[in-house]
C-alpha cells in the first residue's frame, strides 16, 4: 500500500500523540506527521504552510475536547484557508465521547470523512489510506 506524504494530528493528549505516531511508523502511514497541540496552533502553522504555496497534509486527525481553540472551531476556521489541495484533504475526528449530538453535528461539515473512537487503530490507519489511493 502506497504512503502519504504529510499527516497532521491535532491533540492536546501527549499520550495519544505517542501510540499514534508509532502505529503510523508501524504500517508506514506517511513521510511526516505534523502535530499541534490545540486548533489555533494548527489553524496557524496551516495558514504558514499555504502561504509558502505548499500542500496541506491529506490527512488530519483532530480532537475535539483541547484547551485554547478546540475541533469544532478549528473546523471552523479550517474551512476558511484559501488552498488549492482542499478537497484532497481528509478529516478524521478522533474523540473519546460517543455523544449523538457530536456524532450529529459532524454531518454539517463536507470536510469531515469519518469518526474514529480513541485510541486509533492499525485497522482506521489503513482504512484512511484506503480513502486516499
Amino acid at each position: 500500500m502506497k504512503k502519504i506524504k504529510t499527516a497532521c494530528i491535532i491533540d492536546d493528549d501527549p499520550i495519544f500523540i505517542y501510540g499514534t505516531k508509532r502505529l503510523m511508523a508501524e504500517v508506514d502511514f506517511c513521510e511526516t506527521v505534523l502535530v499541534f497541540q490545540n486548533g489555533q496552533d494548527a489553524i496557524d502553522g496551516l495558514h504558514k504552510i499555504t502561504e509558502s504555496g505548499e500542500k496541506l497534509p491529506c490527512v488530519i486527525f483532530l480532537d475535539l475536547n483541547m484547551p485554547v481553540m478546540n475541533g469544532w472551531e478549528f473546523l471552523e476556521d479550517f474551512v476558511k484557508i484559501p488552498n488549492h489541495n482542499r478537497e484532497k484533504v481528509l478529516i478524521y475526528i478522533i474523540s473519546s465521547s460517543v455523544d449523538p449530538r457530536d456524532l450529529e453535528r459532524i454531518k454539517n461539515y463536507e470536510v469531515v470523512n469519518n469518526y474514529i473512537l480513541k485510541p486509533i487503530s492499525k485497522e482506521d490507519l489503513e482504512s484512511a489510506l484506503e480513502n486516499i489511493f
